[in-house]
C-alpha cells in the first residue's frame, strides 16, 4: 500500500491552540496513520516538504445546500432532475475546491448525491444528508404563495428541500423513511424564515410534540435532529425536546445563550451569518420579495448580537453559510471574516473544524489531524491565527486541498 508523509509542517489539530511545528503526517489508505513532533521514517513511503505551511483539518460546512441553485424555489422545484444534479455538482465542486471537505445538506441532499460523491462519479466534498426538512402546513418549509388554492388531493406541492407534515404519526412515518434511505439525521423547521412567503420569523412552528417524535425516531437510529430556528423561544423549545443541532440562533438572548451552553454534550449553536448577509446585500438582485427582504433586515440587526451572546458565554458553535446561487458560493469562505470581530481566531478555527464534527457525531473521524482521522487536510501559504482574512482567500492562500489522503489541489 502506498503510504504518504507530509514533513515539516506548522499542524493544527483542530482541538489544540498549540500548533506543532516541523511537524510530520503520515498518510496510508486514505487516513492518517501517525502525526509526529518531527521527521518520520518509513520504508518505501513517498515525502512532500511542507516548507513551514500552516496545515489544519479540511473545513466542514454544517449548513449546504447542494440543490441551492436559486433562491425562487418555484422555478427550482420545476427544474428536471437532471439538471438539478447538474447545478448541484459544480456547487459541490466549487466547494470543496475552497477546502471544504465536508458539508451537511440538512434539507433537500439524498442518497444519490452521496452515491455519486463516493464512488467517484462527482467531485466533491463528504456528503451528510438528512433528506428532505420537515415543515408544518403553512410553515417556513412550505413554499406555496397564500393566493394558491389547495392542491386538490389535498396535499402540498412537491418541493425540492422539504416536505409539508403534520401531526405526530406523520411526523413518525416521514422520518422513518427518510431513514430508512440513510438520512445522516433529520431537519425540521421550528420558527418561520426568511424565504417562505406567509409565515412571519417570529411564528413558532410545529408542536413539541411533533419534535419530539422526530428527535425519537433519529434516536432509534443514534442519530440526531437539525432545526431551522431563528427566535430566542424556538432555541429553548430546542434544548427542552432534544434537538443537538440549533441552525441559525438569530435572535437569542444571552440568558438562551447560557442555557445552550449548559446544554453542552446536548445541544449546540450553528450561526450561518453567510447567507444573511448575501440577503441583506445583494437581495434585491436576487429577486427577492418585500416581505422576504424586511424578514432579512430584522434577522440582520440580531443575528451578530447573538453570536457575541454565546460566545461570551462559552457555547459551542458551529459553522454554516446557507447559501444560494452558484455566484454567491463563494461567500462560503467569507462567514471566517463575518465573525472575525468577536470570535478569537483559533475558536473560528475550531468551529469549522472539530466542533462541527462533534455536533455531527463524526469526532475522531473528520475536523481533526489524529491517527485514524480521514486524511482530510488543507495547507495554507498564511498563519490563519495572525491573520483569519486569509480563511477568506482560498484560490490565493490555500496551496494544498486533499480529500481521504487525494490530492484536491498541490501547490506544494
Amino acid at each position: 500500500m502506498s503510504i504518504l508523509i507530509l514533513k515539516n509542517g506548522l499542524l493544527f489539530d483542530g482541538h489544540n491552540e498549540e500548533l506543532i511545528d516541523g511537524g510530520s503526517i503520515v498518510i496510508e489508505n486514505g487516513r492518517i496513520r501517525e502525526v509526529s513532533e518531527g521527521d518520520v521514517s518509513v520504508n518505501g513511503a513517498d515525502t512532500i516538504d511542507l516548507d513551514g505551511r500552516f496545515v489544519m483539518p479540511g473545513l466542514i460546512d454544517a449548513h449546504f445546500h447542494a440543490y441551492s441553485i436559486t433562491f425562487k424555489m418555484s422555478v427550482l422545484d420545476s427544474m428536471p432532475m437532471p439538471q438539478k444534479v447538474a447545478h448541484a455538482a459544480r456547487l459541490l465542486k466549487g466547494t470543496l475546491h475552497r477546502g471544504f471537505t465536508t458539508v451537511r445538506d440538512p434539507a433537500g441532499g439524498e442518497i444519490g448525491l452521496h452515491l455519486a460523491i463516493s464512488q467517484g462519479l462527482m467531485e466533491g466534498p463528504r456528503f451528510y444528508y438528512g433528506g428532505k426538512a420537515l415543515s408544518q402546513t403553512g410553515g417556513h418549509g412550505d413554499m406555496r404563495p397564500a393566493n394558491q388554492r389547495d392542491d386538490l388531493c389535498g396535499c402540498a406541492a412537491n418541493f425540492t428541500l422539504t416536505e409539508v407534515v403534520d401531526g405526530v404519526d406523520a411526523v413518525r412515518k416521514f422520518c422513518r423513511n427518510e431513514l430508512r434511505k440513510g438520512a445522516d439525521h433529520i431537519k425540521v423547521f421550528i420558527s418561520g424564515g426568511v424565504a417562505s412567503p406567509t409565515d412571519p420569523v417570529w411564528m413558532p412552528q410545529y408542536t413539541n410534540e411533533e419534535i419530539e417524535a422526530a428527535v425519537y425516531e433519529a434516536g432509534t437510529r443514534r442519530k440526531y435532529v437539525v432545526a431551522h430556528c431563528h427566535t430566542d423561544d424556538g432555541a429553548r423549545r430546542c434544548i427542552k425536546t432534544g434537538v443537538r443541532s440549533i441552525d441559525h440562533c438569530t435572535m437569542i438572548t444571552e440568558d438562551t445563550a447560557k442555557l445552550i451552553k449548559e446544554a453542552e454534550g446536548r445541544a449546540y449553536a450553528v450561526p450561518t451569518l453567510a447567507v444573511i448577509e448575501q440577503l441583506v446585500q445583494h437581495g434585491e438582485e436576487l429577486g427577492m420579495f418585500e416581505e422576504s427582504l424586511e424578514k432579512a433586515r430584522e434577522v440582520h440587526r440580531q443575528a451578530y448580537a447573538s453570536v457575541e451572546y454565546l460566545y461570551r458565554q462559552g457555547a459551542k458553535m458551529g459553522m454554516g453559510t446557507d447559501l444560494f446561487e452558484e455566484r454567491f458560493h463563494p461567500m462560503q469562505s467569507r462567514e471566517f471574516e463575518f465573525r472575525a470581530d468577536i470570535v478569537k481566531p483559533v475558536d473560528l478555527l475550531r468551529s469549522a473544524t472539530s466542533v462541527n464534527a462533534e455536533i455531527m457525531q463524526k469526532d475522531g473521524e473528520i475536523g481533526c489531524i489524529k491517527a485514524g482521522a480521514f486524511a482530510d487536510l488543507i495547507a495554507i501559504e498564511t498563519n490563519p491565527l495572525d491573520d483569519i482574512y486569509c480563511m477568506s482567500q482560498p484560490d490565493e492562500q490555500f496551496s494544498m486541498i486533499m480529500k481521504g489522503g487525494e490530492f484536491v489541489r498541490n501547490r506544494l
